[in-house]
């Protein structure tokens, strides 16, 4: 059985499908190491897996511009020290395959120097936002060009650099690929709880026919935003619906001010909320949205500060499934979207006709297959069709 390393950075999105692909791979037999920043450890830990912390994850945080929410990740996603880092402990674990997280140039910069099979685990569209996933890499190598750094190459060159991109994205949902990628394969969402998520009492009966709003935000602390909580919960106040909030941590409960018809908890596994549910009010990360997509559940977008958010939001409009609001929108404006969703049932339909794409295979178990062939001399036995 094979040996997997995965130099992980654990944004709110990507660390729940990276866990829901590892568990894939455990119980084909495989071990699946993490290796990411000190915040990582202990919800991996709490998955049981093997982890390792980069102790120089913010070793250089000084040298890169102050006072952005982005600072600590860009000096974790970019240094030199972490490059470093991440060729010591490949070499330390050697593994039979690497597995880099999109989003980390700092590691992906050092693949062609592991002489292993490498691939990159991309946890949201690609050909739908190419170009901003160019800018964000750009972005970030900006930021470490200010620490004095020097530069990283492109997002083409380090993605291309891969045996293969492995995208937790339904390929139907993306834009047709561009030329020049046929190393990316698509393998469908993975919507996968952590430990902490699991079914929680509401305050309401199962049969109460009060619609059912879910207010879910990342729970990168990057993308910390009780004013958006607030702002939402102050909306949906006196709306004759039912609210459940979940935190996810990164806000204490006792920093927001619920009304009456709002429960706010930090954890909650959301597919039994959705299940129930008539409306998500999110911020656009990938995971959060499918699931909501999943159960037919139409939904407002509030983007964050990740790149792919504003486009999710934006493709939430355009299929009719939700409405995109800026990230600042008033409450007057979430209250007012929040009743147009409520009351036109072709959100709900044309949420359901998505939900159908999104049903078959297991995109954690189709990815673990993708790695697999990575490790394998041979040909590993299909798990089923690749989306």
């Amino acid at each position: 059985m094979a040996r997997y390393l995965w130099l992980n950075w654990s944004g709110g999105g990507n660390l729940p499908p990276s866990l829901g692909i590892a568990r894939a791979l455990t119980e084909r037999g495989h071990t699946v190491t993490f290796a990411g920043r000190p915040e990582m450890v202990p919800r991996v830990e709490a998955a049981g897996f093997p982890t390792i912390e980069f102790k120089q994850a913010y070793a250089q945080v000084d040298r890169y511009p102050q006072g952005s929410p982005m600072t600590k990740a860009a000096c974790y996603l970019t240094s030199a020290a972490v490059s470093h880092e991440a060729r010591a402990i490949v070499a330390a674990e050697a593994p039979d395959v690497v597995i880099i997280d999109a989003m980390f140039p700092a590691a992906l910069v050092e693949a062609p120097t592991f002489s292993l099979p490498t691939a990159i685990a991309c946890h949201t569209f690609v050909f739908r936002q190419l170009d901003r996933w160019r800018q964000i890499i750009a972005r970030l190598d900006g930021m470490r060009q200010q620490a004095g750094l020097g530069s990283l190459p492109p997002l083409d060159v380090l993605w291309r650099a891969a045996d293969r991109i492995v995208v937790t994205a339904a390929a139907s949902f993306d834009a047709a690929p561009e030329a020049g990628w046929d190393s990316v394969r698509h393998v469908g969402p993975v919507l996968e709880d952590e430990k902490v998520a699991v079914p929680t009492p509401l305050p309401w009966t199962a049969d109460d026919p009060t619609p059912l709003v879910l207010i879910s935000f990342s729970t990168g602390f990057e993308q910390r935003a009780p004013d958006k909580f607030q702002r939402c919960l102050d909306a949906l106040g006196g709306l004759p619906v039912h609210v459940v909030a979940t935190t996810g941590g990164i806000v204490a409960t006792d920093e927001l001010k619920a009304p009456a018809n709002a429960c706010v908890l930090n954890y909650a596994a959301h597919d039994p909320i959705l299940q129930h549910a008539a409306l998500a009010v999110t911020h656009g990360g990938h995971g959060t949205a499918m699931r909501a997509l999943r159960h037919g559940v139409p939904m407002i977008v509030l983007p964050g500060l990740a790149h792919d958010q504003p486009c999710i939001a934006e493709t939430m409009q355009e299929w009719g499934v939700g409405r995109a609001l800026p990230g600042d929108a008033d409450v007057a404006t979430i209250r007012t979207a929040a009743q147009e969703i409520l009351s036109n049932p072709s959100y709900r339909k044309r949420a359901l006709q998505r939900a159908t794409a999104l049903r078959g295979d297991d995109g954690a178990v189709v990815a673990a297959h993708e790695f697999e062939e990575l490790a394998a001399p041979a040909p590993v036995p299909a798990y089923g069709s690749v989306r």
